[in-house]
């Protein structure tokens, strides 16, 4: 299964974002490591949101990884939500549909 965790950024989180890159993007790479966090990054253009693809039985990884992410816990985030997000296409879709 596949879940959304989706994050609703602060106005000024580019000014703020270089004093908890180090901590969110291990926090990331580890969660990726453990094959939780499959994709993540900001939307551009502009940049008020991001997004991070987590996979697993339950919503509990990414759930865990925004409560403990300091762009979070700092405010660089105004809201997060996560959500299934039934995949039916592509080589890792989690429910393939041809």
């Amino acid at each position: 299964m596949h879940w959304l965790l989706t994050y609703e950024l602060a106005e000024d989180y580019l000014e703020r974002r270089p004093e908890h890159r180090g901590v969110h993007l291990a926090l990331a790479w580890a969660a990726a490591e453990r094959g939780e966090l499959l994709l993540a990054g900001a939307v551009a253009d502009p940049v008020d949101s991001a997004l991070l693809l987590f996979q697993g039985e339950t919503p509990a990884a990414a759930e865990a990884f925004a409560r403990a992410d300091p762009y979070v816990t700092a405010g660089l985030v105004r809201h997060w939500r996560v959500r299934p997000w039934q995949t039916v296409v592509g080589e890792g879709a989690a429910n393939p549909v041809r």
